[in-house]
């Protein structure tokens, strides 16, 4: 009988590589036993059949970022291997080490659905911080009551929340129980606040897009990548 061996070790005889490279071929989702892949260098093999892709590279993975719909009134929820959307046409293979050490950025309200952003890249979730005043989001609200032209027209300019003036907004109908608002620096509990001031109900809230990337046609649970092209 083969003694059991850490599939690392194993890899690193087999093709003459080093450990090191061993561990990133395995993390990177190039090696099989017996046909099925596996992502762990501390797997324990004994005769099974260990195959290194041959295309695979031994490069440190890089840093995702994770689109999430999150369903409303949920709270914070994390993105799991299986639940990622069929037409993800980011071209990143899924791999475990994409969902370790995700932190949740620029997070919804717990009554929200919509875009959630997830990142591994520190860059992504400095910008989400940094830029928070300046970065425009956008939501679609379901609303109940009368909205006559001027209320509109104060919803867009002419509020107040927690004691300051609130800047001009974009705000417009998008069906006839739904707004579409497009403001800077979204506060919680902003939105809820303005309709309610203007003698509307908020039914439900929905993000849409924060700055440039949008949620696209994620349904409710399913996530995808952000692409190499997109920027917020």
């Amino acid at each position: 009988m083969t003694p059991p061996v850490r599939l690392a070790k194993r890899l690193a005889e087999l093709t003459s590589c080093s450990r090191r490279e061993a561990e990133l071929y395995i993390a990177g989702g190039w090696v099989t036993v017996d046909g099925q892949v596996v992502e762990e260098p501390q797997f324990m093999v004994e005769a099974q059949k260990v195959e290194l892709h041959p295309d695979a590279e031994a490069l440190p993975l890089a840093p995702v970022t994770i689109l999430l719909h999150q369903a409303p009134g949920s709270g914070p929820q994390s993105p799991s291997i299986e639940t990622r959307a069929a037409d993800d046409h980011s071209d990143i293979r899924p791999l475990k080490q994409h969902f370790v050490r995700l932190t949740p950025c620029a997070p919804l309200e717990i009554s929200a659905g919509g875009l959630a952003v997830f990142t591994q890249d520190f860059h992504v979730s400095r910008k989400l911080h940094d830029d928070a005043a300046t970065l425009e989001q956008e939501y679609v609200v379901e609303v109940a009551g009368e909205l006559p032209p001027e209320k509109l027209q104060l919803l867009n300019h002419g509020l107040s929340f927690n004691g300051k003036v609130l800047p001009p907004i974009k705000v417009s109908w998008q069906s006839e129980t739904r707004l579409r608002f497009a403001l800077k620096g979204a506060q919680p509990g902003q939105i809820a606040f303005m309709c309610k001031s203007v003698g509307l109900q908020v039914l439900a809230l929905k993000r849409l897009r924060i700055g440039r990337v949008s949620m696209g046609k994620l349904q409710v649970g399913q996530w995808r990548y952000l692409s190499s092209h997109e920027r917020f």
